[in-house]
């Protein structure tokens, strides 16, 4: 893939979304790969959390929007434990869920889910629901 930096492309729409939705600074990561290296599920991910923002520091924010990881991300906060800038990932990966869910709708069919489907889903709906509402 070829990539063509301008400023129009690194502060693009999308970019500034994803900072206002999540409170973080995307270009205060220096790519030292602390959140990669640490997260439990960056094997079933198919872009590392650490490419993930790398990706919006470079507006390229439609593979990201395209991506698995961010439905697969735990919010377990190991990234934001071990960022030596204090960015809290798990955030910036809620606010393109929610991007996504605007833009596209949910990619969840709820009513085709079963009671004990429902009951099995990890808790990640209360820590992203907990987080928007409690600030």
């Amino acid at each position: 893939m070829r990539v063509r930096l301008s400023a129009e492309s690194v502060h693009n729409e999308l970019v500034q979304r994803i900072e206002e939705y999540s409170g973080q600074g995307l270009m205060a990561c220096y790519q030292c790969g602390k959140c990669a290296a640490g997260c439990p599920v960056a094997f079933a991910m198919d872009m590392l959390p650490s490419q993930v923002i790398r990706y919006a520091q470079l507006g390229l924010v439609e593979p990201l929007l395209e991506s698995k990881t961010i439905w697969l991300c735990a919010a377990c906060q190991t990234c934001y434990t071990r960022c030596p800038k204090g960015i809290d990932l798990s955030r910036i990966m809620e606010a393109l869920r929610e991007i996504v869910m605007l833009e596209k709708g949910s990619h969840i069919n709820y009513d085709a889910l079963t009671s004990e489907e429902q009951a099995d889903w990890p808790q990640q709906a209360f820590i992203g629901g907990f987080r928007k509402y409690s600030v």
